[in-house]
């Protein structure tokens, strides 16, 4: 892999191609000029075969290989449509504040200073993506109004191949990547990212995962975020952080949002994307949040109305029944309690389907350590296998991974574990 800090992404090739080749497709949508995750969509699509089995989505599924929405939720949705004084009405722009409240304190906790000193600004958005792209086109201006920024923005190499899109959407061209996982060592490699991020240059935009980094699953440790920590404030970065499967790492919002609290607590600007999608099992109604946190109350009015402007010319209003019940939840006490036993669950049973995956591979003989594969939390799971061995699961066992070698663990169930672990083993030990 080349550096990847000097690398940038521009129109024409998706970026996990060859190197020289980081850039997204134009107007064409052959299959030939199409996302590596497009193409695979499609080639799982035409496969008929009974026993295909999908590890590429991003929804938490069930052991019967479904996604579901949890038992609380439902519960909390029959509540609120049996409730006489809820009107059908628009929300504000900026929505449900009762929402917005509470995301903000999940992720800052209730007694962060930036709250205390009214220097936050939480807005609703029509889920996760939304609040990457409502953030990006804030940062457009972040620094002079009168002056559009133009990057660059620096995104982990691997990430979601959307995120890219995203910013170029909003007019920033620019975008790099810095060093995040290793294939060899099958971990972080935090002295390359460190190296990247050195040079970037003044006022770079850095996007981190806080937690459920996709799509490896390997997170940074707090030692890890620590030192990243000092070098934003040594190197004047602005953070961009993502929470996109909050809660589903530890079983905890609060211990998730983390390193948003330590970026907070140093005094550092930064914006944060939520999603409450996934813990919630909300996935037909997307809930997301964007908060920033500024340096002086002062900007906070210049940046609420700058948000509602854009807001008003992407999707005016967020729909309020996902935000709703979310917020429901979040402001009672027993419902908390419920809903907290219901994510741990879904917390152990991602952990112990890593436990057996990793000593079924161990009582194969597969090659290799597999440790990492326990090291790793959330829904994500980097395999570390290449593009060949992705293909030939594919293509002889019909195992459907992502082109970087990463899957949904989730997706691994009693029905299909022996099958999936068997083939990871054929594909390391086939020769093609």
């Amino acid at each position: 892999m080349s550096r990847p800090g000097s690398r940038l992404y521009k129109k024409g090739v998706n970026q996990n191609e060859d190197p020289g080749a980081h850039m997204f497709t134009g107007t064409t949508h052959t299959a030939a000029t199409a996302s590596p995750e497009t193409r695979l969509l499609f080639t799982l699509e035409k496969d008929a075969q009974d026993r295909k089995v999908h590890l590429t989505g991003k929804e938490y599924y069930s052991e019967e290989g479904k996604t579901f929405e949890l038992h609380l939720t439902g519960k909390i949705k029959q509540q609120l449509s049996a409730d006489p004084t809820l009107r059908p009405e628009y929300l504000s722009s900026l929505g449900l504040t009762k929402f917005t409240q509470r995301a903000t304190e999940v992720a800052l906790g209730k007694r962060s200073q930036a709250i205390l000193e009214n220097r936050v600004l939480g807005v609703h958005t029509p889920g996760f993506t939304a609040a990457m792209r409502l953030g990006a086109e804030l940062l457009r201006h972040w620094y002079d109004v009168n002056a559009a920024w133009c990057g660059p923005v620096y995104l982990s190499s691997p990430c979601d191949d959307s995120l890219a899109g995203i910013f170029q959407a909003a007019g920033i061209q620019d975008i790099r990547e810095y060093y995040y996982w290793d294939d060899k060592q099958r971990d972080i490699c935090l002295d390359k990212l460190l190296e990247d991020l050195e040079t970037a240059p003044e006022q770079s935009v850095v996007v981190l995962a806080a937690s459920a980094h996709c799509p490896t699953g390997a997170d940074l440790s707090q030692n890890q975020w620590a030192v990243i920590t000092q070098l934003i404030l040594r190197r004047r970065l602005f953070p961009f952080l993502m929470l996109p499967a909050q809660a589903l790492c530890y079983g905890d919002l609060e211990r998730d949002a983390w390193p948003v609290q330590l970026c907070a607590s140093n005094g550092i600007e930064l914006l944060c994307a939520q999603s409450f999608s996934h813990c919630f099992g909300l996935y037909g109604e997307a809930v997301g949040h964007l908060l920033c946190v500024l340096k002086h109350n002062s900007l906070l009015l210049s940046v609420q109305s700058q948000a509602d402007k854009i807001v008003k010319s992407l999707w005016s209003q967020p729909s309020v029944g996902g935000a709703r019940v979310v917020a429901t939840v979040l402001s009672n006490p027993a419902h908390l309690v419920e809903w907290q036993g219901e994510v741990k669950h879904i917390v152990e049973r991602c952990m112990l389907i890593r436990e057996v995956l990793r000593e079924r591979l161990r009582l194969l003989g597969t090659p290799g350590c597999w440790d990492h594969l326990t090291q790793q939390r959330g829904l994500y799971c980097c395999m570390g296998l290449n593009g060949q061995q992705v293909e030939f699961l594919s293509k002889w066992r019909h195992v459907y991974l992502l082109p970087s070698g990463c899957l949904n663990v989730s997706a691994i169930n009693g029905r299909n574990l022996s099958y999936v672990a068997e083939s990871i083993h054929l594909a390391l030990t086939t020769s093609l």
